[in-house]
């Protein structure tokens, strides 16, 4: 009997890589890999892919050959592939019969009411409203379930990856990083740890898992200049955290990252679920592990620190995915 195939999107991502390699050795799926690049397809079948095919959620002449055959999908997308990914959810819909199971990668709180944001009590300026992407988060989510597919959703908290990438040129160079969340506690959680929950979530099923929704956390909530402290060890150097304003940040990287940020310096991410530890039997990675050990994909933190960056001084990566509609 054959095995039932998985399609991975995002499968050279940092949580798409760990989660190739964690399947593959489970052995329950035939693994089809997506790449939007031939460089990366070998790397891929180094980890455990059985198949790559070429994918991007631009271009549906590459949806048909991803999807053929395929029972249970991964999905991921940046942020800013936000329209792509709504019209691929209906591309998946017209699939329903076929596909019995999507696991999506989403935040906390994308529903906006999971952890009761109110802007008018919550915020820290005047005017401002639910961070744009928590709402384009819960779109994504929403269009799997308005095209008819059994979803299970992972609504993680920010990524260790992501927190330090836009200074590595600072870190490196001059031993310190800046932001505005300073005091504010948050317990970022771990891409391998994502990539462990989708495994056993994928494996499990449908049956188990369908239309459940879990939220992925750290162990612990931490503040910047403990995770200095924590990334300052792992490199054997002294790192400084520089608090920043909101304002100045917001001139960096523009509104949309700037809303999300607040919320984040406003504690609604400092809990720890439990949902991780329910799901895999065992505590979630903490920061300082995450840097110094390396994930199924044979990469440390540190390795990942310095790979690609989606969030770059001077740009605003989420202008044009801030034109969106939902009902793209």
């Amino acid at each position: 009997m054959s095995k039932p195939v998985v399609l991975i999107t995002s499968a050279s991502g940092r949580i798409g890589k760990e989660l190739v390699a964690l399947l593959a050795r489970d052995g329950a799926f035939t693994i089809r890999a997506t790449s939007f690049t031939e460089s990366k397809a070998d790397s891929l079948r180094a980890l455990g892919a059985d198949e790559v095919v070429p994918f991007d959620l631009n271009d549906p002449a590459t949806w048909d050959a991803a999807l053929d055959s395929v029972s249970a999908v991964y999905s991921a997308s940046l942020d800013p592939m936000l329209e792509g990914h709504l019209a691929f959810s209906k591309a998946m819909g017209e699939r329903s019969d076929q596909i019995r199971h999507v696991v999506r990668v989403s935040c906390m709180g994308a529903d906006t009411n999971t952890a009761s944001y109110d802007p008018d009590k919550h915020s820290s300026r005047a005017g401002a409203g639910i961070p744009l992407m928590l709402q384009h988060y819960w779109w994504g989510e929403k269009s799997l379930i308005d095209a008819g597919l059994t979803v299970s959703v992972l609504r993680n908290n920010f990524f260790m990856n992501h927190l330090l990438k836009t200074d590595c040129d600072n870190i490196a160079s001059e031993g310190w990083f800046s932001n505005p969340l300073g005091n504010a506690r948050n317990s970022f959680v771990a891409t391998r740890d994502i990539a462990e929950a989708a495994a056993v979530v994928l494996s499990e099923g449908p049956e188990k898992h369908g239309d459940k929704f879990y939220d992925l956390t750290g162990p612990e909530p931490q503040t910047m200049d403990e995770i200095a402290a924590d990334l300052g060890r792992a490199m054997g150097k002294e790192l400084e955290y520089r608090a920043q304003t909101m304002e100045d940040f917001e001139n960096d990287f523009g509104s949309t990252r700037a809303e999300f940020f607040e919320y984040l310096s406003n504690g609604f991410y400092c809990r720890c679920s439990p949902d991780f530890y329910n799901l895999t039997g065992h505590k979630p990675t903490s920061y300082y592990d995450y840097l110094t050990t390396a994930g199924a994909s044979g990469e440390t933190g540190l390795d990942e620190l310095w790979q690609g960056n989606l969030w770059k001084k001077g740009e605003d990566a989420m202008a044009d995915a801030a034109e969106v509609s939902a009902d793209e």
